[in-house]
Parts: C-alpha cells; structure tokens; sequence
C-alpha cells in the first residue's frame, strides 16, 4: 500500500502535528505499507524524519499553508501527483486554519478523494456537537454560537463523505449514528505514542514537580491551578515548583506571557515555551503530578496518555472527555471542580501528601496506556483500508466494464 497522510508535521506547530509524528513512525514498519507520502504544511524547517528504526520510503511534500484558501487546490494536485493507494486526514475542526472559510474549504477534501474514487479515512479527533465553542475560543455570542452549529453540522456531512470517518471516543460514534445516521463511523482509540519501559516511580523530591502540559488560553487555563499549589505550599510546606509546558493556543497569542508578568512574585514557577520532541520523556520523567487545568474539553486527551505511558499520576476536572475517557480505558486520578481553586488545591495535596497513592494511580494509568500502544492504532488503520479496498474491488466487480470506464 502507498499510503499518503494529509496532516500538519513537525517543525509545524499546527495542531496534531505530534500525533502524525508517531503515527508515521509506527506507519513505516508496516510490511502493508511500501511507502509514506506526507502531504504536510509548509514549514521553515526540514520535517522531522530522524526515526532510528529501519522502514518503508517516506516521501515529503509540503503542500498546503495554515489559513490559506487554496489548500483545497494544492492537496488534490499533490494527491494526482504522487498517485496514492490511500489517503489518511489527521483532522480536527480548525486543521487548515482559523479563519473560517479557510477551515472550511481544507475540511472538503474527503470528498475531493471520494470523487476521485481513492480509499480514504478521516481521523477526526473532535466533534463540534461536543466543543464548548465559547471556552475554546470560538465565540462567547449565542447567536454566532448557533450559526457555527449550523456550519459545523455541514461540515460534519461533508466529512462523513469519507469511507471511514475514525473517532476515538465510543460517545462520538454514538453521536455521529444517532444525528447524521451514519453507517461509516469507527471507534479507534488515540492510543499512546511512546511506551516506555514501566518506571519505578520515584521522583525528586526536593522540589516536586507540579506539571502541565498543552496549548494554553482557551478552555486550558493555569492561573487556577498556579493558585492552587500556593495554598498547598502554605498549608503543608511542601516544596513544590509549578511547570507550564506548552505555548499559547492560536486564538489566544500572548497569553503566556500575561500570565508570567501576573504571577512574576510567585517562586520556582518556570515556562519552558514549546517543547520539542527529545524533551518530552524528561518533562514527564521528572514530574510528581501532570495536571489539566480544563475549563471543558475538546476530544480525547494526547496528554493524559503520554502522561499514563509515563506512569504518572494525574489531577483533572470531572467533566466532558476526560471523564468518560477514565471510565472507557480504565484511567485513574484524582478530579476537582473545574472553577474551584479550593477543589484544584485538595486535589493536588491528596497526591503529593501520599506518596503510595501518587504511585498507585501512576501504575494504573500505565496499564491503561500500554492497552493501546500507537503500534496497534497504526494497524488498525491499516487493516481498515484493506476492508475499504476488498469492499470497493468487490462493487466494482459487479459492475459492468463500460458503465466503469463512464
């Protein structure tokens, strides 16, 4: 199988850009799949290929901008050029940008492919009916909250023109089916990227380290959970140092940088700005706690299982994705309410204050993340496409040859 990816790719910081890099990597040790086409986004930097396992032939094209409206245009001239078996779209609902029409235009090439006859799946990892669209920096206006509904439940149609549309949340299925009576919706699971040897679970401890990890400003905000280790150290003397991994989300630009100068007073609390691929085992290695300060959610988590594959014990709200992921793979952690400091704070103390349930639910989330390893999604994938390909040749083999060649 020839198989192109339309996805954003590292150096890219567009969305799920990590997730291509280790689908890809477990992609190319297929003996199904004889070549990679990436059809990424144009970047700066030359694509991230420094995989240390022996593989098929990747090939590169960078074919498309973020907010640029010819992606449509340029991704199919990239498709009849490299002349894929198959094509997978690493999807969410702002992939080819934010602005509208932009997002728009990039979200009907599924179609584009079903015209064309290629196989095709889209991984769409959110579903606009579960976005909170004002906490996640859409809009706080009801009116345009209903027009974005109208033009998302569109788009949603024009995505299930797809042969598989993949989710990775049993809830998403069921909406999918129920709302657009879908009948080419699959549940696959995010999966975890890397499994790392099982740890022993000991961390430093002097400080111990409060961590998290993502695209700030939204829905994911930090001021609450930089309060809630204040109280924790007040209350119980412990030395803790506050971790912000990630940058700003796009909507959101300066973010960070308002947050640092707003809390500058408050020690051993550092930002690392965007973290590269290298330095992600030591971020979560070195942490006690990972916490997701979630005002809602947007799909399922790629932190929390980097966070279980690294056997860490996790702090997150009860609501939304996170909840039913925790209920649907076996997850555990210690939840509080989402605009409670007070709530955030217990929550954090009852972790760092007992060392044997840090430890307890680090090795629970482990398990749950060696349950589906990324190695295991990448055949999944796989083994769907065949389905897709023995279902068409089938069809087509029922058809009379002149009404093929019209």
């Amino acid at each position: 199988m020839k198989l192109a990816i339309v996805t954003a790719y590292p150096p890219s910081k567009v969305t799920l850009n990590e997730y291509a890099y280790h689908l890809v990597k477990q992609f190319r040790q297929l003996e199904d799949v004889t070549e990679l086409i990436l059809l990424t986004d144009k970047t700066k930097g030359e694509k991230d290929l420094g995989f240390t396992e022996n593989g098929c032939k990747i090939t590169v094209k960078e074919c498309w901008s973020f907010n640029s409206y010819k992606n449509i245009l340029s991704v199919a001239k990239a498709i009849n050029i490299t002349q894929p078996d198959a094509v997978l779209f690493n999807l969410q609902f702002m992939k080819f940008g934010d602005k509208k029409v932009a997002a728009a235009l990039g979200l009907m090439l599924p179609l584009v492919c079903k015209l064309k006859r290629l196989p095709n799946i889209v991984l769409l990892h959110n579903i606009l009916e579960e976005v909170d669209l004002g906490s996640a920096g859409f809009t706080s206006n009801k009116l345009l909250q209903k027009i974005y509904g109208f033009i998302g439940t569109t788009l949603t149609r024009l995505i299930l023109q797809a042969d598989t549309v993949a989710v990775t949340m049993q809830k998403y299925v069921d909406i999918l089916q129920d709302k657009y009576k879908a009948k080419n919706v699959k549940l696959i699971p995010h999966g975890t990227f890397e499994i790392a040897d099982e740890p022993d679970y000991r961390i430093p401890k002097s400080p111990m380290q409060i961590m998290t990890f993502g695209k700030f400003g939204t829905y994911k905000k930090v001021e609450h959970m930089i309060e809630a280790v204040e109280q924790v150290r007040l209350k119980t003397g412990a030395d803790l140092e506050i971790v912000v991994a990630g940058t700003d989300n796009p909507n959101v630009p300066g973010y960070l940088e308002g947050v640092k100068q707003k809390y500058s007073h408050v020690k051993q609390l550092r930002f690392t700005g965007y973290v590269e691929e290298y330095e992600v085992p030591g971020l979560f290695n070195d942490s006690a706690v990972v916490v997701f300060p979630y005002t809602s959610t947007t799909g399922s988590s790629g932190v929390l299982h980097q966070a279980g594959s690294y056997g860490k014990a996790v702090v997150m709200p009860d609501l939304g994705d996170l909840a039913l992921l925790i209920k649907d793979e076996g997850y555990r952690g210690e939840f509080f309410e989402s605009t409670s400091v007070e709530s955030l704070a217990v929550a954090i103390e009852n972790i760092v204050t007992n060392d044997d349930y840090r430890v307890q639910l680090g090795k629970a989330n482990y398990k749950a993340a060696t349950a589906y390893p990324m190695s295991k999604i990448a055949q999944l994938y796989v083994s769907t496409f065949k389905n897709i390909m023995s279902k068409r040749n089938n069809r087509d083999e029922k058809i009379p040859t002149k009404e093929l060649i019209h």
